[in-house]
């Protein structure tokens, strides 16, 4: 059997081609057990696996909770914003608490970059990011690119502009490093204020202009303005910043071509996109949500298969 090339899922950074093509064999597999009437497999009945969210999410914790449920292994959930860590308790005790509960292997979400890589250097768990701060969300670029090579067929020569807040995102930095690693042509499109400036040494390159941007992409990835991140006022009002960088049905009817139209949730709906838009035929944003599901079992799988 194949096997990852890591040990923990930290970032995409940290995969290579291979990583990316077996983990989207084994989501194939994992996707035809999700669409039965049994759902279940007990592939990892012996297995524990705690959810630690430093940060609150809704998406992406059910996601991470049904896949381990859709894999029979037994499921701790943490939610460290009501917890101990209010009280001062520090990253590793809170995590070597729960590893004493002989816990294989933790999904993390934190606010601080790196927070992930920090933990798998002192505890002996696999360790899966489930976001650290602005920095990336390997789960979410996988699912984008296993839903563009499902749709479009491959990844490798497409062409995929990511719009919004690339300044605040960590779903758009691990969409860079794995469209890229696949072989895409990647363009980011943004207000210049939420554009980082080392942007272009990732082999990236910026389109300020919309509709340019999406007359030259295959598809677009449409992020939701991070206002929660952001200590001061990057762009004069929302309403400005959707109409220059809102995507509507018009502007879409308007390109000679059919694209395809990516979200990684929650939408800002009448900000970034507008629900006509959002709902269409040309939105994959409801199979980015299944397709999580089956991406995320594969993944965990592939890692305990690394523990036993």
């Amino acid at each position: 059997m194949s096997e990852l090339s890591v040990n923990h899922l930290l970032g995409i950074k940290y995969l290579n081609k291979k990583d990316i093509e077996l983990i989207f064999e084994t989501a194939d597999h994992f996707k035809e057990v999700i669409n039965r009437s049994i759902k279940k497999v007990p592939t990892l009945r012996d297995t524990t696996i705690a959810n630690i969210f430093f940060e609150s999410s809704t998406r992406t914790k059910l996601s991470f909770e049904l896949a381990e449920k859709r894999l029979s292994a037994d499921v701790i959930n943490f939610s460290a914003s009501q917890s101990s860590v209010k009280k001062g308790e520090t990253l590793i005790d809170t995590v070597n608490n729960i590893l004493s509960m002989k816990v294989d292997m933790v999904v993390m979400r934190h606010p601080n970059p790196g927070a992930g890589i920090f933990l798998s250097k002192h505890v002996k768990a696999s360790i899966i990011n489930a976001g650290d701060g602005a920095h990336e969300h390997p789960t979410q670029a996988l699912l984008d690119s296993y839903s563009i090579r499902e749709r479009l067929g491959e990844v490798t020569g497409k062409n995929v502009v990511i719009v919004g807040d690339i300044l605040h995102s960590r779903v758009a930095l691990s969409n860079i490093f794995a469209l890229k690693k696949q072989g895409a042509q990647v363009k980011v499109c943004g207000p210049k204020t939420l554009i980082p400036k080392y942007i272009e040494s990732l082999g990236v390159s910026v389109e300020t202009n919309l509709k340019k941007a999406l007359e030259w992409c295959d598809v677009a990835n449409m992020l939701r303005v991070q206002n929660e991140r952001m200590d001061i006022s990057y762009f004069p009002s929302t309403r400005e910043y959707t109409q220059q960088f809102g995507v509507n049905k018009k502007l879409l009817d308007s390109l000679d071509k059919q694209i395809v139209i990516m979200h990684p949730g929650p939408i800002n709906r009448g900000v970034e996109i507008t629900s006509d838009v959002a709902d269409s035929n040309q939105s994959i944003i409801l199979e980015q949500v299944e397709n999580g599901v089956a991406i995320r079992m594969a993944v965990i799988y592939l890692l305990a298969s690394k523990i036993k």
